[in-house]
């Protein structure tokens, strides 16, 4: 069953004489189910896969990430999965930039595209666009992190303070990479980041169609605590361990590595390190939600259907 909201199609444009050419944007939160669905919903559609996950792209890192299995992969082609270096430096506006270049390839050989992922900036990147910001010279980025690195958090919020203190008053302050980005962003371009910020949606030359799987809040949790355990049962500390020289690095900035190396550093042992994964990644989970629901144009799938007929859902709602 889906609840649809108006799908806003004033910005819809023809790629072609005979035929609107649509990019099916398959969402949610962790656990729910997202690659299964792009899958089958790709394969009924004939269509190619671009994955919106920030974690994914990085090579190395297939357990942490839950990216797809060499069995999906090999099922429908997929892009940007394992393309980055851990070390690489990507962000949501070159995410914009590389898959509006690629776009038009896909759709001269087919009428959909389907985006799958809950990075929810890096879908935002492509549906909605992000505004035009000055390029991170290496030399800023150092300054910024640097900060972080010998100061702390509170020097970097102090920073901000006297250099965009509109944005720091609406910033979630525990988020460490937003501070720095926004900070390397007023050093970069010499003004308030708030003042760069529009806000304004820019058109795009095809049809938009989002989805976002939807599950009874105990159904996703129970997922999200057997992925964990699977993640574990898979080898995750052995993948943990392969990248400890990299644990600087923003690719490793997240849940899973995170409390791993907490365990390795001997802050938690590994029962508690894993049930603090499996917490901070239900966490993450209402995060995803929270963001979700503020956008009007998502129509909510009905998580609990078998996979095919969630798919048909999908497919008749195009």
């Amino acid at each position: 069953m889906i609840t649809e909201s108006e799908n806003n199609k004033s910005e819809t444009e023809s790629c072609g004489k005979d035929s609107v050419k649509t990019l099916v944007v398959i969402t949610g939160p962790t656990a729910s189910g997202k690659t299964a669905l792009a899958i089958e919903t790709a394969t009924r559609l004939g269509a190619e896969i671009i994955s919106a996950d920030s974690r994914q792209m990085f090579r190395g890192l297939p357990i942490g990430t839950a990216a797809p299995s060499p069995e999906e992969l090999a099922a429908v082609r997929h892009h940007f999965i394992g393309t980055l270096d851990v070390t690489d430096y990507y962000s949501a506006a070159r995410f914009e930039e590389d898959v509006m270049a690629m776009l038009p390839v896909l759709f001269s050989q087919s009428d959909h595209v389907v985006m799958c992922g809950g990075s929810m900036m890096y879908v935002d990147a492509v549906t909605r666009g992000i505004d035009a910001l000055p390029t991170i010279s290496p030399r800023t980025r150092g300054l910024a992190y640097r900060l972080l690195e010998e100061k702390g958090i509170e020097a970097v919020r102090q920073r901000l303070a006297e250099l965009d203190p509109e944005y720091l008053a609406q910033a979630d302050c525990a988020n460490h990479k937003r501070l720095v980005h926004a900070l390397e962003i007023c050093i970069e371009s010499g003004v308030p980041y708030s003042s760069l910020r529009t806000g304004r949606k820019k058109p795009r030359p095809f049809r938009i169609a989002k989805f976002a799987i939807d599950l009874p809040r105990d159904t996703l949790f129970n997922r999200i605590n057997s992925r964990v355990e699977r993640m574990m049962d898979d080898g995750l500390l052995d993948e943990v361990r392969r990248m400890l020289p990299y644990r600087h690095t923003n690719a490793l900035n997240t849940v899973g590595y995170k409390e791993m190396f907490a365990y390795m550093d001997g802050i938690w042992d590994l029962e508690t390190a894993t049930a603090r994964m499996a917490k901070n990644t239900r966490v993450y989970a209402k995060k995803q939600l929270t963001w979700l629901k503020r956008d009007a144009e998502i129509k909510w799938l009905d998580g609990t259907l078998p996979l095919s007929e969630m798919a048909s859902d999908l497919i008749a709602d195009l």
